[in-house]
């Protein structure tokens, strides 16, 4: 199944900077790791924004949440999750 997941991070003013830098390396390296499974094969930076426009390619909304849910940035994300389907025309899904 395909989702478009849009993420938008607030880390909070006044968060340690250290910290906030740790976090934000783990958080780059389990993206990478998603990736490279094939579970997230689109990432985008929303222009001028803490945001990410992505896409999911997993067999459920459960493990799209566990996913997400294990993103080490999760707790200073607002998600909005939309499910996918092929339009009919779309030049991918026309057969010959």
């Amino acid at each position: 199944m395909l989702f478009h997941v849009r993420m938008d991070v607030a880390i909070p003013p006044g968060f340690d900077p250290v910290e906030r830098d740790k976090l934000v390396a783990t958080e780059k390296a389990r993206a990478l790791e998603l990736q490279r499974s094939g579970a997230w094969p689109h990432l985008w930076r929303v222009v001028g924004r803490y945001s990410n426009i992505s896409v999911f390619d997993v067999p459920s909304n459960d493990e799209l949440h566990d996913i997400l849910s294990s993103l080490p940035l999760y707790p200073f994300m607002t998600i909005q999750v939309t499910p996918l389907a092929t339009h009919p025309s779309d030049l991918a899904a026309q057969t010959c």
